[in-house]
């Protein structure tokens, strides 16, 4: 026998006259266990100790708690099972006699390792468990649903499970059942490995053979494995299809529920009865042979009736009279789309057709036309950067639309936070960017409509300390939190903190909010300069018994840390209290991807609602959640997991419910869907007879881009002005519109989403209609050719679509930038209505163009001075010398308003009729 013949024997064990691996072992031991204590447990316990303490300053304990235990208790039960089930199939496997030696040919020489054999196998398990508790402690939320899901009330068309089970179980399922595998393929492939080198494996003729212990344990792990199989197949796989896409829709197709669930269940089936042919070999000791009879069964049956008989039906039998089989399903795939995406709630209207527009109606809706947003809000960021910064560590992040009652009327206006940006410190030290420069520093606010004689938007607040022009306050103007503060500081220091500018000096404060973490202590700063990796924390004198800590002071990664199980809107907006307090408003999103039969965005979510609203403090950093959906089911089963988390709506105060904005991103994506979910009709839906879609504004414009804006407008059929969301529809490869849709906002109203369509039969202009429109009026485009002429650039705003009673108007706001400059400036506004187009200096100005009915023709002028002159052209019927001089002094100003505006071909014919009035008052020569 070959273990019987004589080699060279290496002892890797140990060395002469030393215990076998005990000395070389011990040094390296300590060293590892000191590496792993310096790099792993020390860094966690710092982690673990601060963010205890930041959950405690904003009140949180229960989502930390909660995550905790349940990450805990994932890691340590998946770690022991993997453990005890790796390591104890291992163990087994080695019982008896033990590990032979392993020959090395190229040497003659025999390795003997079995002495090191059972410590890998223990290194190994070990690994492996650990790995696989690592990644089951990161599905913890995954598993607290699954055990808190409530039901939904309503069930899937296939299978008849409620939606509530492929919400919260299925997940869980899913994972366990794939973990479970995991374990019993790499248990089954060492044990196998262990038997061969024992020799209880073989191949003595042409077959493989075992002997009867380990035909009994690799057989019993087989069957573990099919078993396991056969439930995957029957509640995972059979679900899936839920989610499949093989025919016209998303969702179990005709192919899928005829040909593809039969043959899931025949595969479980086939699972099972191989589970009985492993069973039976292993009694008759031929696991080999039967085993490989139930698996080639197994895959056959898979292969045919889950692979190849439901492409032959799909494409043979489905694909000739696809509409006939799929009809019912794409109805329940419209319904399932439209319940998850909450399209089945938005209201439907009718508009008339052919609505001429007057300027009674004008007026009737005035409250619509006084917003009429004519301020972009990246140029007007712009612009209060230049305007209003006031110093060059000021920033201002983003501008928002809002509305607010100001001196009793309802307004629509931008505001945006000033905020501190250390990066632009002129100094940048521990001092001044932790201490000293601390928080930004009020706001600035303007209408979306007003504009000053020298084009700049009018400033309802503005400049340090904020000052406000009309019935709103500021009287907290300090940001300690916002969209820019991604460093920690410290207050209540010795050090006095930086509050604004105040001609040659500076004013001081001290920060007298809740925010923040005690660090007075000598413990708790030498566990911060750990964490942050700073020594000044520790050395410097001004952090003293009364300092705090601010951090995660990024309003979004504060939310997210507050909230970790939520997803938020990528547009967060600030609000001015009835009290001057500002607080920050993010939009909170529930979702999931296991709707049955809903279609997917691209990232996979198939579910979603905005159910959350969470609320900021910008001084204090408070947190507060809101609930907004009641009856959503996931809400519901977060607020079941985490206890209190969630603030009833009615707990919201008042002046900031009457801020609360329909969120963006999801108004994008259920716009997007409604261009095609609007089809409730199957045959409708699959042919895509009435499809369609954002309107592209010019040629550079895809029509995939959203064409969404915030208007302050009366609806139509409604008594007053509201505030909205809205965007229009023009059929799918068309330009005249067909539909505009909105969200409402205000009061009870908030969250309704209704679409107005127009007749079909009518034509109305869409936006790129409009803007050819636009560009071919020679007066328009000749003023715009001579301001680019003179060095300046010509910038053209937002197409506005403004809804006024059933018909539209077009707004177009003219900007101009100076060669060189960086501001701005609003010169012209293009107002149009079905197919005319007007330009005047403002909206006013050109509204009385277009429907005054008298002022301008169809193509007005490249100026207001153009329109002045033709509305009175100069006469010699003025005979006296102050008529004369009157009219000389109109001449001149309209002069010098286009020379301003760089219209000089006006300038150069105002000069010559003012030259004329001079002439005939000169005296005449004898």
């Amino acid at each position: 026998m070959l273990n019987d013949m004589t080699y060279p024997r290496i002892d890797i064990t140990g060395g002469p006259g030393r215990p076998p691996g005990r000395t070389v072992r011990r040094p390296f031991l300590v060293i590892a266990l000191l590496a792993f204590a310096a790099f792993i447990v020390v860094p966690w316990l710092a982690s673990f100790a601060t963010d205890w303490l930041w959950f405690q300053e904003i009140h949180f304990e229960s989502v930390f708690l909660k995550s905790l235990v349940a990450r805990a208790t994932l890691f340590v039960a998946t770690g022991a099972v993997a453990f005890a089930f790796l390591y104890g199939n291992a163990r087994w496997a080695t019982r008896g006699s033990g590990i032979p030696a392993v020959f090395v040919s190229h040497t003659g020489a025999r390795v003997d390792f079995s002495a090191i054999i059972p410590r890998l196998l223990l290194l190994g398990s070990l690994l492996a468990a650990f790995f696989m508790a690592v990644i089951a402690s990161a599905s913890w939320m995954t598993i607290l649903m699954a055990l808190n899901g409530t039901a939904v009330g309503e069930t899937d068309p296939m299978l008849g499970r409620d939606v509530g089970f492929y919400l919260f179980r299925l997940p869980a399922i899913s994972g366990v059942l794939s973990s479970l595998v995991v374990l019993t393929v790499l248990s089954l492939i060492s044990s196998a490995l262990l038997y061969v080198s024992r020799g209880q494996i073989s191949r003595p003729t042409r077959s493989i053979s075992a002997d009867a212990p380990a035909s009994r344990h690799l057989g019993a792990l087989v069957i573990l494995l099919l078993v396991v199989f056969a439930v995957q197949l029957w509640f995972v796989d059979a679900s899936s299809l839920l989610y499949s896409s093989t025919g016209p829709l998303v969702g179990a197709s005709y192919a899928d529920v005829h040909a593809s669930l039969p043959g899931i269940r025949l595969s479980a089936v086939a699972a099972l009865i191989a589970v009985g042919l492993v069973a039976y070999g292993v009694v008759r000791q031929k696991l080999m042979w039967f085993g490989a009879m139930g698996f080639v069964g197994y895959a056959a049956v898979g292969l045919l009736f889950r692979g190849l008989f439901p492409a032959v039906e799909q494409k043979f039998v489905i694909a000739p009279n696809e509409l006939a089989r799929e009809r019912v399903y794409l109805a329940q795939h419209i319904a399932a789309t439209r319940r998850a995406w909450r399209l089945d709630s938005v209201g439907t209207r009718d508009l008339e057709g052919d609505v001429q527009l007057t300027m009674a109606d004008i007026r009737d809706d005035a409250a619509t036309i006084d917003n009429v947003r004519l301020w972009e809000r990246d140029l007007l960021k712009q612009t209060f950067g230049q305007l209003q910064e006031i110093r060059t560590y000021y920033d201002f992040a983003l501008v928002s639309d809002d509305r607010y009652t100001i001196d009793g009327r309802y307004r629509q206006v931008h505001i945006s936070a000033r905020e501190l940006n250390p990066a632009s410190l002129p100094t940048r030290n521990f001092i001044n960017e932790r201490l000293t420069f601390t928080h930004g520093m009020g706001i600035a606010m303007a209408p979306v409509n007003q504009v000053t004689t020298e084009g700049l938007p009018v400033l309802f607040i503005k400049d340090l300390p904020p000052v406000s022009t009309v019935s709103l306050k500021v009287t907290r103007p300090q940001i300690y939190y916002g969209q820019l503060t991604n460093s920690y500081v410290f207050v209540g220091t010795g050090q006095k903190e930086f509050d604004y500018p105040a001609g040659e000096s500076n004013v001081s404060t001290n920060y007298t909010g809740r925010g923040g973490v005690p660090v007075g202590s000598f413990v708790r700063r030498l566990l911060y300069a750990w964490q942050l990796g700073s020594t000044d924390l520790l050395l410097s004198s001004y952090i003293t018994g009364g300092a705090r800590i601010l951090y995660r002071r990024n309003i979004s990664q504060r939310a997210s840390a507050a909230l970790p199980f939520l997803d938020f809107d990528s547009e967060p907006y600030l609000v001015l209290t009835d009290s001057g307090t500002l607080k920050w408003v993010l939009d909170a999103y529930t979702s999931s991807r296991y709707w049955p039969y809903s279609q997917p965005e691209p990232d996979g979510t198939n579910y979603l609602r905005n159910s959350v609203k969470v609320v900021i403090d910008a001084y204090d950093g408070t947190v507060d959640a809101y609930l907004v959906d009641p009856g959503d089911p996931i809400a519901r089963t977060y607020a079941s997991i985490f206890g209190g988390i969630f603030k009833p709506l009615s707990a919201m105060p008042a002046d900031l419910r009457a801020h609360l904005r329909y969120p963006g991103d999801l108004f994008r994506m259920q716009t997007q869907l409604f261009a095609t979910y609007h089809m409730l009709d199957p045959d409708a839906f699959y042919h895509r007879e009435d499809q369609w879609q954002y309107p592209g504004v010019d040629k550079d414009t895809p029509n995939n881009t959203p064409y969404m804006r915030h208007i302050v407008m009366r609806l139509p059929g409604e008594a007053n002005a509201e505030f909205i969301y809205m965007t229009p529809f023009t059929p799918r490869g068309k330009d005249n519109l067909a539909a505009w849709m909105a969200a409402r906002m205000d009061g009870a109203n908030y969250g309704k989403l209704v679409v107005y369509r127009f007749p079909k039969q009518s034509l109305v202009y869409g936006p790129r209609q409009i803007v050819n429109r636009i560009n071919q009026e020679t007066s328009i485009s000749q003023q715009i050719t001579l301001w680019d002429q003179k060095g300046s650039q010509v910038i053209r705003g937002e197409l506005l679509v403004i809804p006024i009673r059933s018909s539209l108007i077009y707004v177009q706001p003219l900007y101009l930038r100076a060669e060189g400059g960086t501001i701005p400036e609003l010169k012209r506004v293009v107002v149009a209505h079905e197919n005319r187009v007007v330009m005047g200096e403002t909206l006013e100005e050109g509204l009385n163009f277009l429907f005054g009915g008298g002022a301008a023709p169809r193509a007005t002028l490249a100026s207001a001075a153009d329109t002045t002159s033709a509305a009175a052209p100069s006469t010699g019927a003025s005979t006296g010398v102050a008529d004369i001089a009157r009219e000389a002094q109109q001449h001149y100003d309209r002069a010098i308003t286009a020379q301003r505006a760089g219209d000089w071909a006006t300038y150069g014919r105002e000069i010559d009729q003012l030259g004329a009035l001079l002439k005939r008052l000169a005296p005449r020569k004898p």
